[in-house]
């Protein structure tokens, strides 16, 4: 049942991102004076309707599923609702879901140091030295793939001796 509410919780916030955001999204004069440009809406357009056909497909093959199985109700949803907040998915999302606010504030390298251990925790890590090597290997291995080969401007943050640091790092590996 969480699988189907959430299937049609996407299928919700899909359409209305479509019509909100990319149907009204505004054209650059540039692109609109040339007839052979691609405008900015139909990649995400494309890819939103690919989306809803297969999470359409998704709901009608999980209602086919579990039709008729006692624990397919929405009573029994709701009296599993606790045992989802005590799960490791719930705390996987809640880290993912604090990384993102602190991405800015604390930068990319002190972010993907939190979420590393964290999960590495999550995921039954007894050693907590081990898991504070891995991180940071991890870390540094994910800085110079995306910062360094790829060029991608990573978050720096904005405490200032993490900006510090995240500079000095950048120096040090260009």
């Amino acid at each position: 049942m969480f699988e189907l509410i959430l299937n049609i919780l996407l299928v919700l916030f899909l359409v209305y991102s479509l019509f909100t955001h990319v149907i009204e999204a505004p054209i650059p004069d540039k692109v609109q004076r040339n007839p052979f440009a691609l405008k900015p809406g139909v990649w995400p357009s494309v890819l939103i309707v690919l989306l809803l056909i297969t999470l359409t497909i998704n709901i009608i093959k999980i209602i086919k599923n579990n039709k008729g199985k006692p624990n397919f109700t929405l009573s029994y949803f709701v009296k599993e609702i606790p045992a989802f907040f005590k799960s490791k998915l719930f705390l996987g999302i809640l880290i993912i879901v604090v990384a993102a606010f602190i991405l800015e504030p604390l930068g990319f390298t002190v972010t993907s140091l939190f979420v590393l251990f964290f999960y590495g925790m999550l995921l039954g890590e007894k050693n907590v030295l081990k898991n504070i090597i891995v991180s940071v290997i991890l870390s540094l291995f994910l800085y110079l793939f995306f910062g360094v080969l790829l060029q991608v401007n990573l978050p720096r943050g904005t405490v200032p001796f993490l900006r510090e640091f995240a500079l000095m790092l950048e120096s040090l590996l260009s």
